[in-house]
């Protein structure tokens, strides 16, 4: 990862040009799943990446309630989050976004997929990796041409988790500097 950071240093140099190409960067991954894009801007404490640190700045704000799953739930991350964002840090059933590795976001069915009223009011996780995983499934639907191949780390659970759509969990993958995603409304099968 990187050195460590104090609560005060990491964030965006040019806060609004920053945020600008990062919010660019996850709409971008969000609407063409699997693909993989560069986000960067912040150097956050080193238990997450550059690029989870630079999602949870874009997307977090006093109104965004986020989780941090017990691998990156660190005093460090938490102060940097709230000096940085002011986004309360809460628990899983009522988080906005979830952040952590796979196994320590787990499971699933803790975090809010919306109501058939309001399908928007559901948890975006970022799962934050040291890689991306080898591709092992096979995505198709909305801004995919074709097929696109991925990494998951379970594309069973996944593939219960996009069966709920219009509810279900929208995620990012981020590794390094580097992002992807799989919204719930991608098809899912395994790779041949």
């Amino acid at each position: 990862m990187q050195a460590e950071t104090s609560q005060f240093s990491g964030g965006f140099a040019a806060p609004a040009i920053d945020a600008a190409h990062a919010f660019r960067a996850a709409m971008n991954a969000m609407a063409r799943p699997g693909k993989v894009f560069d986000i960067h801007g912040a150097t956050p404490p080193s238990v997450i990446s550059p690029a989870a640190g630079t999602l949870v700045l874009t997307l977090c704000d006093p109104e965004t309630k986020v989780f941090l799953a017990s691998d990156v739930d660190t005093p460090s991350l938490r102060a940097w989050i709230t000096f940085h964002t002011g986004a309360p840090i809460v628990s899983p059933d009522e988080a906005d976004f979830a952040l952590g590795g796979w196994q320590a976001l787990l499971p699933l069915e803790q975090y809010r997929i919306g109501t058939p009223e309001y399908p928007d009011r559901s948890a975006t996780l970022i799962v934050d990796q040291p890689e991306f995983d080898t591709p092992n499934a096979s995505l198709s639907g909305p801004g995919i041409k074709d097929h696109i191949a991925m990494g998951l780390p379970d594309v069973a659970q996944l593939q219960r988790n996009t069966v709920l759509f219009p509810l279900g969990l929208d995620l990012f993958f981020t590794a390094g500097s580097q992002i992807k995603a799989l919204p719930r409304s991608s098809h899912i099968s395994e790779k041949a």
